[in-house]
């Protein structure tokens, strides 16, 4: 709120609306979207950069608060970027045509530009120094270790030998980083962007969604779905993760797992643990 109030942006207010690993607030009056991330850990300088880039090739992301300059503000060791807050639109979830229709526009906005961004295996990498670090991940059962690891390993080989063709990815295009918006869905959270196949992406939304995806080599996307959960299992197991019910999200993620392919979509899992 100082930082808005500094740029000369009316803030009497900050309502959260999200709370895990990063912070999301909307600031009012002025309308803005802040987002707050632990220096440490962040990419914000690169997400802004690509937001622009992104945006002079029309293509379907969030954009940058237009009334201030586009940069990362640091302050009491945090970055804090601002966005264009987009109100709630009814019904709230976008279509699957919608969504990958929306997601095969940013992937085609993406093979303009020339991005460095680091590939997809590394962040499985990550993944793996996790499992492999029993005082960062002391909770998890070793049974479960070891299934993570070896999971972690053999289906980023596969992957890789597959050779596919690779471009610059959001990396993780699920639902809660799709907003339905007036003039139609747009991406946030570019921070995960990174290189890799298509299929990598489409690991990370719905079944209906990647349905509606052309030309897509299911058997490829299978592989990268069982990585995705394997990836985003070895992160809840992590000691320092803030996302909501980590260590369950963890423990399901890892049971669908272990059940073998043909594995299940991140969203179906979650909704599985929900219940009715």
């Amino acid at each position: 709120m100082s930082i808005a109030s500094a740029l000369d942006l009316t803030v009497d207010d900050a309502v959260v609306l999200q709370n895990s690993n990063k912070l999301s607030a909307r600031l009012l009056p002025c309308d803005v979207l802040a987002r707050v991330a632990p220096l440490a850990h962040q990419r914000a300088q690169f997400e802004i950069g690509l937001a622009q880039r992104l945006a002079e090739t029309a293509s379907p992301v969030a954009a940058l608060e237009p009334r201030v300059e586009p940069r990362v503000y640091e302050r009491d060791g945090f970055a804090i970027t601002l966005w264009t807050y987009y109100a709630s639109v009814t019904p709230p979830d976008v279509a699957p045509a919608d969504f990958a229709k929306a997601l095969a526009r940013l992937h085609a906005g993406m093979r303009k530009l020339d991005a460095a961004a680091p590939h997809f295996t590394i962040r499985v990498a990550e993944a793996q120094q996790l499992m492999a670090s029993r005082e960062v991940t002391a909770a998890l059962p070793d049974a479960d270790r070891e299934l993570l690891g070896s999971a972690l390993s053999g289906l980023r080989r596969a992957i890789a030998e597959r050779g596919a063709v690779e471009q610059l990815l959001h990396g993780e295009p699920h639902p809660g980083n799709l907003l339905g918006t007036k003039d139609g869905p747009v991406f946030i959270d570019l921070e995960t962007c990174c290189r890799g196949p298509i299929e990598f992406d489409l690991a990370h939304v719905p079944q209906e969604v990647a349905k509606h995806y052309p030309d897509v080599d299911q058997g490829l996307m299978g592989a990268c779905r069982g990585l995705v959960l394997g990836m985003v299992a070895a992160w809840r197991w992590d000691v320092g993760d803030q996302f909501p019910n980590g260590p369950r999200v963890g423990r399901e993620l890892v049971g669908a797992l272990r059940k073998g392919p043909p594995w299940p979509t991140l969203d179906v899992v979650m909704r599985e643990m929900a219940g009715p």
